[in-house]
């Protein structure tokens, strides 16, 4: 009829793993996560994905939940890379 609600995918809408500056991440770096007071984090991989593991506290967020909407990056500095 008329599609009023009908979505259009674009290719450069993905989500990628890039830190808030633009910088690739990749599984074992160190980054400052900039949310859910989680401090100097690792990146590591689990079933659902990868996930950012708090080296304080040990608690987990996956990297979804730290998707800046505007940008498309991650809400997160690269500290060290592996």
């Amino acid at each position: 009829m008329f599609q009023l609600f009908s979505k259009k995918f674009n290719k450069d809408s993905r989500l990628e793993l890039k830190d808030i500056d633009g910088n690739n991440l990749r599984n074992g770096d160190m980054v400052n996560a900039l949310r859910y007071d989680l401090g100097v984090c690792m990146i590591s991989k689990d079933r659902n994905g990868y996930v950012y593991e708090s080296i304080k506290t040990k608690k987990q967020v996956s990297w979804v939940k730290m998707v800046d909407a505007t940008t498309k990056f991650q809400k997160v500095r690269i500290i060290s890379s592996n």
